[in-house]
């Protein structure tokens, strides 16, 4: 099974949010939906980014149908503002939560929480809960989740979220991508215990040339640079997320990324691995309970029946 860019099928009619869709991935995965037909709004926090983002989209053959949605997922406020002002589509067909940092120097969110937690995670377990009877309605739309490679090997520091304990980098973003993962398998479990339309798909990028290397300096740019020329460009990062989005055959629970080498790279996308800890429904529920309480918002999705 594999899917190309050849393969999305025509969106005229469908709206979709990209989240941090104003450079790299996500700004690749709104230009695919775009020029597939749908209208995006492109959820971020930098307006002239945004402006930007909608001018080279606009700069295409085909016209580009897109708005810009503020949203600074480090932010509850922010995210409750941007949910309500999303609410006022007339549908949303494709939630694609994609905005990220990765390794910034130590910093924390407004809440407390560590900041890439609090944005990779957090913010979008929030918006996405603020969405989900949006996201139900005409028939139910897809929550596309982008997790990463990196997700493997990581654990949730349930003690340490806040990393008062102590701070590393890539384990914060490994623990934040893991997250990312567990919450859209453990969405998938909880909207088809409820018979939901709503479908919950997870994916990731590889390994692809994008700007959250920024906070790496001298080598991140360099490192940006050779993955660009020897793995996944923007472009390709951005496949398994239109998959997920886009693909008929595509199911809740499914978890899509390159189909090449160990995952890291390739033209087609297709299955992905989950570890056994992202798979993991006991971990997925108390992250669940945790994620409510650290942003004061509950998605009222009771657990899934064990099996």
């Amino acid at each position: 099974m594999s899917f190309a860019f050849s393969d999305i099928p025509d969106q005229t009619g469908k709206t979709a949010i990209v989240t941090g869709a104003n450079t790299g991935i996500g700004f690749a995965i709104a230009e695919g939906l775009a020029r597939k037909g749908a209208r995006v709004l492109l959820a971020c926090r930098d307006a002239d980014k945004a402006q930007e983002a909608q001018e080279r989209l606009a700069s295409g053959h085909e016209r580009a149908d897109t708005e810009f949605l503020p949203l600074d997922l480090a932010n509850i406020a922010s995210v409750r503002d941007a949910a309500e002002k999303a609410g006022e589509e007339e549908r949303i067909d494709i939630l694609v939560n994609n905005a990220g940092v990765m390794m910034p120097p130590l910093s924390h969110a407004p809440g407390g929480s560590e900041l890439q937690f609090a944005v990779n995670h957090l913010g979008h377990f929030a918006f996405t809960s603020l969405l989900l009877d949006k996201l139900a309605a005409d028939g139910g739309a897809r929550v596309v989740s982008q997790s990463s490679l990196a997700h493997r090997g990581a654990e949730i520091d349930f003690d340490n979220l806040d990393a008062a304990k102590g701070y590393g980098r890539t384990k914060f973003y490994g623990q934040s991508k893991l997250a990312n993962l567990l919450f859209a398998l453990e969405l998938d479990r909880r909207l088809r215990a409820t018979n939901s339309p709503v479908v919950s798909i997870a994916c990731h990028p590889g390994i692809a040339q994008t700007e959250l290397t920024r906070h790496l300096g001298v080598v991140g740019d360099l490192f940006g640079s050779l993955v660009g020329l020897v793995l996944n460009s923007s472009e390709q990062g951005a496949l398994p997320a239109l998959q997920a989005a886009t693909d008929p055959e595509a199911k809740g629970g499914d978890y899509y990324g390159p189909y090449g080498l160990r995952e890291m790279s390739g033209r087609t996308s297709g299955r992905a691995i989950a570890s056994k800890t992202a798979r993991d429904p006991q971990l997925a529920q108390r992250l669940w309970e945790k994620s409510i309480e650290l942003t004061g918002i509950d998605p009222g999705l009771e657990p899934a029946p064990a099996d």
